[in-house]
């Protein structure tokens, strides 16, 4: 592989890096309580999954008397 296909590829390689923090960082801000997974396959990032967690708070009311 030459120089220049050697440079093409970082070049290809840190664009997809960059998309992908950037796609981590907008779920970051997108989740409140939760988790982010993702998917390598053969050593490369192919799905990024959140899961949110919406919590509801009950105010318990006392039935005795």
């Amino acid at each position: 592989m030459s120089l220049a296909q050697q440079k093409s590829v970082l070049e290809q390689e840190s664009e997809v890096l960059a998309a992908i923090s950037k796609a981590i960082a907008l779920i970051q801000k997108q989740t409140g309580y939760g988790s982010i997974e993702v998917t390598v396959h053969d050593g490369r990032i192919t799905q990024i999954e959140r899961r949110e967690k919406v919590r509801f708070e009950s105010k318990s009311t006392s039935l005795k008397k």
